[in-house]
């Protein structure tokens, strides 16, 4: 397998160490680039096998062409969301493949945590005993016990977030476009219509998959029907959530708190410093001057268990595309056949 070159983009030290240190047992030949996957490096890949991308390096239909022109045979993503790929064009050209749970643990632990610190104003208490103030007014939360929170969307993470919440003893409505019912029945949760959810949840948190029907899905008329200062949580994708819908409900107190570790022009900004200089994105500048939002920068995923099966995972799917086995996390948009090859264990072109 040290032939097999891949060109890894997006590069941060992190990365780096863990697929170092998973490599030793796959000795593929990897180049590490800073730089993201655009159209504009795509010259970059050049005399490559593989190419390697996270959330933020886009591949349009264009992109498609000139990577299989250049000889690319697979396109590895090391992250389970893939809404930033062109797949009806990667469809039949060039195999794509990802890393659909890495640890759901870990991002539904994240979307707690950002619940708890909103709900007890860590964040202020920190900094307020720094400067040696001990006072505790403005500080008041409630008790999470006894309220009621909304999960949209009940895959890996989804169900792992509605199990820690039910343990606090909240009451637990579920939404999905496919429901679990055999996770309701087997933790006394329900599955309920989405206005109910809306109207009945004191916290909202989002785990769903962005598609065109998700899209937006929180939005001036959404948030129209939830409670008066409901707290709403995204640790899914930016795109969810209409940000300057949500910002006109923060301003009216509609919204009482946004946790927030996606957003939907992150690609700016998530992952790199600006400490030295400034955000001249509004929209975000403007969130991050409420006292009752937390934004995180996509950190959800960002744990030593999650970095190293992520590794692990993607260096895998790389060795078995090449050894010809079955691609069990192949990104298929279509299969031309009546019954899907990918059902059957084989690949789908």
């Amino acid at each position: 397998m040290s032939n097999r070159r891949i060109a890894f983009f997006d590069t941060k030290p992190y990365d780096q160490e863990f697929f170092d240190a998973g490599n030793a047992d796959f000795r593929f030949d990897i180049t590490y680039l800073k730089t993201r996957l655009t159209p504009d490096t795509i010259k970059l890949v050049k005399g490559f096998d593989v190419v390697c991308i996270f959330v933020n390096d886009v591949i349009t239909g264009d992109m498609v062409d000139a990577l299989k022109a250049a000889g690319i045979q697979l396109i590895a993503l090391r992250c389970a969301g893939y809404n930033n790929i062109d797949l009806k064009a990667v469809f039949g050209n060039i195999h794509t493949v990802r890393v659909p749970a890495y640890s759901p643990y870990a991002v539904a632990e994240h979307a707690v945590a950002l619940m708890l610190v909103l709900n007890r104003n860590i964040h202020k208490a920190y900094y307020r005993v720094r400067d040696n103030n001990f006072a505790i007014s403005g500080l008041l939360g409630f008790d999470m016990h006894g309220k009621t929170a909304g999960i949209i969307g009940t895959g890996k993470i989804g169900r792992i977030s509605a199990r820690i919440l039910k343990g606090f003893g909240m009451e637990v409505l579920l939404y999905d476009i496919y429901p679990d019912k055999g996770f309701a029945g087997d933790t006394g949760m329900e599955y309920v219509p989405l206005d109910t959810l809306y109207e009945r949840a004191d916290v909202i948190s989002l785990h769903c998959p962005l598609a065109k029907e998700t899209r937006h899905m929180i939005n001036s008329d959404s948030i129209s029907k939830m409670k008066d200062n409901v707290m709403v949580i995204n640790t899914g994708r930016g795109g969810l959530i209409d940000t300057k819908a949500l910002i006109d409900a923060l301003k009216n107190g509609k919204v009482g708190y946004a946790g927030l570790d996606v957003y939907e022009e992150e690609s700016e900004y998530f992952f790199e410093d600006f400490s030295a200089s400034f955000i001249n994105d509004d929209v975000l500048a403007r969130l991050t001057t409420f006292p009752n939002v937390i934004i995180t920068s996509h950190q959800g995923f960002f744990t030593k268990e999650a970095l190293h099966n992520i590794a692990v995972t993607t260096l895998g799917n790389i060795r078995d595309y090449f050894d010809g086995e079955y691609l069990e996390n192949e990104i298929c948009y279509k299969c031309e056949r009546k019954v899907c090859l990918k059902k059957q264990g084989k690949r789908c072109f």
